[in-house]
């Protein structure tokens, strides 16, 4: 299996592990450190050995921060992870505060710090956030400290070590572009700022550009590495010998292949020269370095960023055949699913997550899963980013709903699906909730819109059927999703977070709208999409771009409360399934076929 299962942190980890930090703090004259939840890479999904806030608290979420002071600590985490922060975090070592609301940096703005000093590893914060922190320790009455040796390293004796996987070439049939095209077009943005060179720090932007993927992080084909783009499109890559073979410097025929090690020597060969970086991406540590060495910085976003998000012709064929095979690994599943063996009651979450994997696995194409499974049985369906372990394990039990959120990594694309599934007879109040959350799934998915709009915009369309009964859900409505990359890839995104970036043709987002009952359930339903071309409207005055599904699977029609949905809403969810029918018939035979046939029948 691709996933286990054993208990991952828990209160017993910052029992042990916060009085060493301490002692290292000690030892450095340290007052307070800052923990960030990223790595030097700002990656969600960590290496082992870059898991610090893990190691010093025991929370395992994908997002947060702690400020740790030498008598109190402060663990931030948002609403996704506030459930699971109460259960990981102990409550006599750790206060809990929220990650978007208040914030790290607000929170020390408030502090009366005067004289002491907090520590910061530059190398794990961007610009933005060193210059926030460096804000709020001012108006604290603090000292920001850049520590040479982070303390947490200092204290972690058993540290695992960086990971080295190789690294291999993503061929030209699954990429669309070469990559000497790629590095030409990103190097002309560079005359937007009047920039003479880049530094790419993020790994999915150089595995985009260079057409290359890796294995240093767990689900995300990602190699930890950095790049040097120059504006005539010439670049050196970094990497640890170690991931290089001959088939990759190949590959990169006309691009220098040179030790990670090297990069701060080579900072040299751009004194005087001006140099784009990206604040929100580019860790502190490369603006003191670039400016040590007498470059002139210049912000500015990603310039690889968009362009990877905007899939070519290519991903986007790739995507949707990517996903027709997920699909029918998913109708197995779901049929599975609603066999008397599960709906008896009798499975639970990790023998039906191990369930999905093996029939993922039997598509004989699978890479690696996209993200663990979250499998959410009763009131665990209830947390949003549940990670079923021996310790929290449920039972499908009969009159329940169970949550599956998964997703896969193949050569031609990423896919990402949620689906809620009732385990015996559901309850009205669970078909209402069901019908409400699938009502505002459809108003996004059949949403046209015009050039220019954000994913900020149309966040409240899903929303809507839920504020209408005083209901709402603690995360975004969508995300980006990479080509065979991460299964979260900005920087397009669906939220009530101000995001200004432009939804633009070949950009794959999520429809993932939800309802989360503490103590009781959860549901999500989630599709992939890509936005369209645009195009005139009979009788409209401008083009609109629209919604096309990827994610070809079923709805729980036992859970769809009928008179709840207008015609309009009959007729879409009907549509989706015969498309469902007619893209998935042809890779699904006897018993399989028969049960989607069924599950696709007209409302």
């Amino acid at each position: 299996m691709r996933q286990t299962f054993e208990v991952k942190g828990g209160p017993a980890i910052g029992k042990s592990n916060l009085p060493l930090l301490r002692e290292q703090m000690k030892a450095q004259n340290l007052d307070a450190f800052y923990i960030p939840h990223e790595d030097a890479y700002q990656n969600e999904y960590l290496p082992a050995a870059f898991d610090r806030l893990t190691w010093v608290t025991g929370f395992t979420g994908s997002a947060g921060a702690a400020m740790i002071l030498q008598k109190s600590a402060v663990v931030f985490v948002d609403g996704r992870y506030t459930l699971q922060a109460a259960k990981q975090l102990d409550s006599s070592l750790f206060e809990r505060a929220d990650l978007t609301t208040l914030g790290p940096f607000k929170w020390l703005a408030k502090q009366d710090l005067n004289g002491k000093r907090i520590g910061v590893d530059l190398q794990l914060v961007n610009q933005k956030a060193f210059e926030d922190l460096s804000s709020a320790a001012k108006r604290a009455g603090c000292e920001v400290i850049a520590v040479d040796i982070n303390p947490i390293d200092a204290a972690w004796t058993d540290q695992p070590p960086e990971p080295r996987e190789i690294v291999v070439p993503h061929a030209l049939e699954y990429a669309g572009e070469a990559h000497a095209s790629k590095r030409t077009r990103v190097g002309k943005l560079l005359d937007e700022v009047k920039a003479d060179a880049v530094i790419i720090t993020s790994p999915a932007s150089i595995a985009w550009l260079f057409n290359i993927r890796g294995g240093d992080v767990q689900c995300s084909p990602l190699p930890l590495g950095r790049a040097i783009l120059h504006k005539n499109g010439e670049a050196e890559l970094f990497l640890h010998p170690d991931k290089v073979t001959d088939a990759l410097t190949s590959h990169l025929d006309n691009v220098e292949v040179r030790p990670i090690s090297q990069l701060s020597a080579r900072f040299e060969k751009l004194k005087g020269k001006t140099v784009s970086l990206d604040p929100n991406l580019a860790s502190a540590w490369f603006f003191k370095a670039l400016n040590d060495v007498g470059a002139n910085i210049v912000l500015q976003n990603d310039p690889s960023a968009l362009p990877r998000a905007c899939k070519n012709e290519t991903e986007i064929k790739g995507s949707q055949n990517a996903h027709r095979r997920d699909g029918a690994a998913i109708v197995r599943f779901l049929r599975w699913l609603d066999s008397g063996e599960v709906q008896s009651g009798k499975v639970n979450e990790i023998q039906a997550a191990q369930q999905l994997e093996m029939r993922r696995e039997e598509l004989q194409g699978l890479k690696d899963l996209s993200f663990e499974t979250i499998s959410g049985a009763g009131s665990n369906g209830a947390h949003c980013h549940y990670r079923v372990n021996e310790d929290t394990v449920k039972t499908l039990e009969r009159g329940t709903l169970y949550l599956v959120d998964s997703g896969g990594q193949y050569l031609d694309g990423t896919t990402d699906i949620t689906r809620t599934v009732a385990i015996g007879e559901p309850t009205q109040e669970m078909k209402e909730r069901y019908t409400i959350v699938l009502k505002g799934h459809i108003a996004l998915a059949r949403l046209r819109f015009p050039a220019g709009t954000s994913g900020h915009a149309i966040d409240a369309i899903a929303r809507a059927p839920m504020w209408a009964l005083g209901l709402d859900y603690e995360h975004g409505t969508g995300h980006g999703v990479g080509s065979y990359l991460g299964v979260h890839e900005g920087p397009q995104r669906i939220a009530k977070a101000v995001n200004n970036v432009a939804l633009e043709p070949g950009m794959i987002v999520s429809n993932e709208p939800g309802y989360y009952k503490e103590d009781g359930y959860g549901i999500r339903i989630e599709n992939l999409q890509f936005v369209t071309q645009p195009r005139d409207i009979l009788g409209g005055d401008i083009q609109m771009m629209e919604f096309e599904a990827l994610t070809l699977a079923p709805l729980c029609s036992r859970l769809i409360e009928r008179g709840l949905l207008t015609p309009d809403e009959w007729i879409w969810v009907d549509r989706y399934h015969q498309r469902v029918l007619k893209e998935l018939t042809p890779l699904l035979t006897g018993d399989d076929l028969e049960w989607l046939k069924n599950a696709c029948k007209e409302l």
